[in-house]
């Protein structure tokens, strides 16, 4: 049998040894050339007389297989029909892979698993549908999981129904409501794998097993099988599933479609024979795939981030730059997470401060959280004394001469950033990057400081360093597109997933992420009650209401910050409602934000917010304390629709020109609603596409003001039926560059 994706053999014992190797790729995916295939190979293993049984493993050291392939999966191939013929084409090809692995589980041979690392989505799902599961216990990098929710979708082949007749009903829900994976020792002991062994010893192992279980069926193919813990209608069941759909209301909002059809497949298959079941997962699984939610988020929290994480936006004809060594200026709680992710990426840095008293507590920073990391398990002494090695705190310029790069990450002050800029660019080569670290202060500005600037260019990174994978990098006037690829090289070096924009006051990510807390400050000053304000942040999707966000922020901060704009747009800021708001909280009453435990809200000593400010009234008539669905839905909208709004002025004014990098910015710097695939998806697939978003932006408009005017740019793409992906996506890209 001659087969591009799967190596297949019998050996003298008569166990079939299948392969699984996609060419071309490091890791095994579920393309369509093996969904073509693998019905191949239940048929060689079902039909081969001289077949006992199969052991089905990976080619890939890298792991067993990462799921399916979504690129392809968007892929329409209904086009041209409709109506019941178009259903039931959506529904055979949902439904080929689940029909496949029911196929291989009931071919009557004993069928092994021999998982060597990473099972995810519908590589588990493969080795789910095999009798036998052993994996590996020497490979800390492998996990098994169906991780289908976390991109808007919900896992179709069969994995909503082989997991909780494994586990149960309870232990099911984390993996699959909550994409959570585990290893193997936790895989065993739950019951989702049989057994583990060293990777050299997995395929003997399997190969042993098939040869001792020649009968082999899956459990609920058996006699007398029933569900650990029971089923939907019995009492321990019955009681998970009394509370499941609160619970997932509760976390979803109601925003994830994928969460609650998840819920439906379980409870509705596990009262029906397993054969039905995998056809109603089916059924939801195509119903899933054709919410907006899901083509947003697949596009963008899987394909996006997956482009931009090799560089998509890079430009080309620059060879890699490989970083040895850096510095860093600015020992503070930025510059020190920025010298931790430089030292993790093995790069020798130089944490450089006024005095060496702040630079040590500046590396000291590094050492709590390998501490962390230490006493749970998740690195070794040696590790993190080998990470610890690559800072070097220092007061000294000239330790860091001939550093590849710097990052200036000091105070977001233009005088001393000038003078910074001065004596670090007298250590550096010709060929060395120098970054500054700001999150408001224009790159062109601030590089007129430098001697060379094409070689300055703005790199912002977002707190904790340690913990947020985005990096804002920002081109000035004169930076070279030389300095840009250095810069990303830079951030893919770091692990980091880096978003280019063009240079403006606020740039993209600040810019656009201050509309959210302006707009819950708007309502407060119309005398709409916090709590409503925040809780309907919160049920938008965004990770915080508005005004913890703006506590976060530090209210000071916003002060300084909001003084600074209007001055620069020749503003008023104390004719302001907003601002005379938070300067009377800040310099009337003290309070400063989370940073002090005091701001909108009052914290507690671990700095969780408790309550909200009772005296806030003393300043703030509260006229709107209840919140009907209409206000709630025209509130939500508030807070949405103007974030999208400056981001599609971002677009028309050339500080953004991609929609993949304003989508995993807008989720990954501010938490834009993830549901949505960000603000460039919400505005293309929400609300009728942009005609209706235009609509629905004019209403609000008219009737709260022109922060909600759309852009000449935004009016005439809807009125060309354009959307950001049509005009700024990569296809559009591609073309403009050929």
């Amino acid at each position: 049998m001659n087969l591009e994706t799967f190596n297949h053999s019998v050996d003298a014992d008569g166990v079939a040894h299948i392969v699984f190797d996609v060419p071309g790729r490091s890791m095994n995916t579920l393309t369509n050339k093996v969904m073509q295939e693998f019905p191949q190979i239940v048929t060689a293993i079902r039909d081969d007389e001289n077949v006992k049984g199969a052991v089905i493993t990976s080619g890939k050291p890298s792991g067993f297989c990462a799921g399916a392939d979504l690129g392809e999966m968007g892929q329409n191939r209904t086009e041209g029909l409709t109506g019941d013929a178009r259903l039931k084409a959506e529904f055979e090809r949902s439904f080929a892979l689940n029909k496949a692995f029911r196929e291989l589980e009931t071919c009557g041979k004993p069928v092994a698993a021999a998982i060597n690392g990473l099972a995810l989505g519908g590589g588990l799902e493969m080795a789910l549908a095999c009798h036998y599961r052993i994996a590996a216990d020497d490979n800390p990098k492998l996990q098994l999981g169906l991780p289908e929710v976390k991109v808007g979708l919900l896992p179709g082949a069969g994995g909503t129904q082989r997991v909780p007749r494994l586990v149960g009903v309870m232990a099911a829900g984390e993996m699959l409501l909550q994409g959570k994976s585990v290893d193997a020792k936790k895989a065993k002991a739950m019951g989702l794998i049989h057994d583990t062994a060293p990777t050299a010893e997995l395929v003997e192992k399997a190969k042993a097993w098939v040869l001792a279980n020649p009968n082999a069926k899956a459990p609920w193919d058996t006699d007398g099988f029933k569900v650990p813990g029971g089923i939907p209608h019995q009492p321990k069941a019955g009681q998970v599933f009394t509370m499941a759909p609160a619970m997932v209301q509760k976390e979803t909002n109601r925003n994830f479609p994928a969460a609650k059809n998840i819920l439906s497949c379980v409870y509705e298959g596990l009262q029906v024979p397993f054969d039905a079941a995998i056809r109603i997962e089916s059924r939801y699984f195509i119903n899933t795939l054709a919410t907006p939610q899901a083509k947003a988020m697949t596009r963008t929290l899987f394909l996006s981030m997956q482009a931009l994480g090799k560089g998509a936006s890079r430009p080309e004809g620059h060879d890699k730059f490989e970083i040895r060594t850096a510095a860093v200026i600015g020992a503070g709680l930025m510059g020190a997470g920025i010298a931790y992710e430089q030292a993790r990426a093995g790069i020798k840095t130089y944490l450089v401060d006024t005095t060496v008293e702040n630079a040590e507590k500046g590396k000291a920073y590094s050492k709590r959280i390998l501490d962390k990391l230490i006493s749970r398990g998740k690195t070794t002494e040696e590790k993190a004394e080998a990470l610890l090695a690559n800072i070097i705190p220092t007061t000294n310029y000239d330790d860091f001469k001939g550093a590849d790069i710097v990052i200036e990450a000091v105070f977001e002050d233009p005088d001393l950033k000038a003078t910074i800029t001065k004596k670090a660019e007298a250590q550096l080569e010709p060929h060395a990057v120098f970054g500054t670290n700001t999150s408001t202060l224009p790159i062109t500005g601030l590089a007129e400081a430098s001697d060379r600037p094409e070689n300055f260019i703005g790199i912002h990174f977002f707190s904790p360093v340690e913990r947020m994978g985005l990096v804002e990098i920002i081109v000035g006037a004169k930076t070279s597109g030389e300095t840009l690829a250095k810069a990303m090289d830079y951030v893919l070096a770091i692990r980091k997933t880096p978003i280019v924009v063009n240079d403006f006051r606020g740039f993209y990510t600040s810019r656009c992420f201050g509309t959210y807390p302006a707009e819950g400050l708007e309502m407060l000053t119309e005398g709409i009650a916090p709590a409503i304000i925040e809780n309907v942040g919160r049920q938008a999707g965004m990770p915080m209401g508005p005004l913890e966000v703006s506590d976060s922020v530090g209210l000071d901060t916003s002060v300084k910050i909001g003084r600074q704009m209007a001055k620069a747009e020749g503003r008023d800021y104390e004719s302001d409602a907003r601002g005379q708001l938070l300067a009377w909280i800040v310099e009337e009453k003290g309070r400063n934000g989370r940073k002090d435990g005091k701001g909108f809200y009052e914290y507690d000593e671990k700095n969780k917010p408790q309550r909200i400010w009772p005296d806030l009234g003393a300043k703030i008539e509260v006229t709107v304390n209840e919140c009907p669905p209409q206000l709630k839905e025209e509130l939500t909208h508030r807070l949405l629709v103007r974030q999208c709004v400056e981001v599609a002025r971002c677009f028309e004014q050339g500080v953004i020109a991609d929609a993949r990098d304003a989508d995993v910015g807008s989720i990954l710097a501010w938490g834009f609603a993830p549901w949505s695939g960000g603000c460039c998806s919400y505005m293309d697939l929400f609300h009728g596409g942009l005609e209706g978003f235009v609509k629905l932006a004019d209403d609000l408009a008219a009737k709260h003001g022109e922060r909600f005017s759309v852009p000449q740019m935004l009016r005439d793409m809807a009125a060309n039926g354009e959307t950001f992906y049509s005009r700024f996506g990569p296809d559009a890209k591609q073309a403009e560059a050929a």
